[in-house]
């Protein structure tokens, strides 16, 4: 395992973590990608690209669990790039025997959530705290299970607007969708 790549991985998401908490609790993170935000966000993906040069995907046998949970949400949070979490998503999807399988499902549905659509296994929400819409209700919870998530109540899934309802919760914030299509996503 490589310790000092473990170890500034771990370094690069607490940072993410701590910025975003003070500016939450600061009010700050409402109302559109905040620039100092954005800005960790950037210098932690280009920093992963380096590592990923230099030893490939960070998966569990070359970093450790922890390590790897860091890249993922690394990725996760490199939403100003869809083209990088597009191939770390493929990256996973290649060590998929050696990565926590609920960052691939939380990766592939983050994906289809900025381009709009449905996402696989319920793991984003939309602005009113509900999931997105999904691929399909009825599989819902055996996909999740395969990928280790937790199953979602009954309840829960008959909440999920369904597939057709893209176009409205698509529409709810124009300043997000400008963000979107400057950035790729759309």
């Amino acid at each position: 395992m490589d310790k000092e790549f473990s170890s500034e991985l771990l370094r690069l998401a607490q940072k993410d973590l701590s910025v975003r908490e003070r500016l939450a609790s600061e009010g700050k993170l409402s109302g559109g990608y905040h620039p100092e935000m954005e800005s960790v966000h950037k210098q932690n993906a280009e920093r992963l690209r380096e590592i990923m040069d230099a030893i490939g995907f960070p998966t569990v046998s070359k970093v450790g669990a922890e390590a790897s949970d860091a890249a993922w949400l690394i990725i996760q949070h490199s939403i100003g790039e869809p083209e990088f979490m597009k191939k770390c998503y493929e990256k996973m999807l290649e060590n998929r025997r050696d990565i926590n399988l609920s960052n691939l499902a939380y990766l592939h549905d983050r994906i289809h959530f900025f381009q709009g659509k449905p996402q696989r296994y319920g793991t984003q929400l939309t602005f009113t705290g509900v999931p997105y819409p999904v691929e399909n209700k009825d599989i819902l919870n055996e996909k999740r299970e395969q990928m280790n998530l937790p199953a979602l109540s009954q309840e829960e899934i008959n909440r999920i607007p369904g597939v057709d309802d893209i176009p409205e919760i698509e529409n709810q914030d124009q300043n997000y969708n400008d963000w979107r299509a400057k950035t790729g996503w759309t």
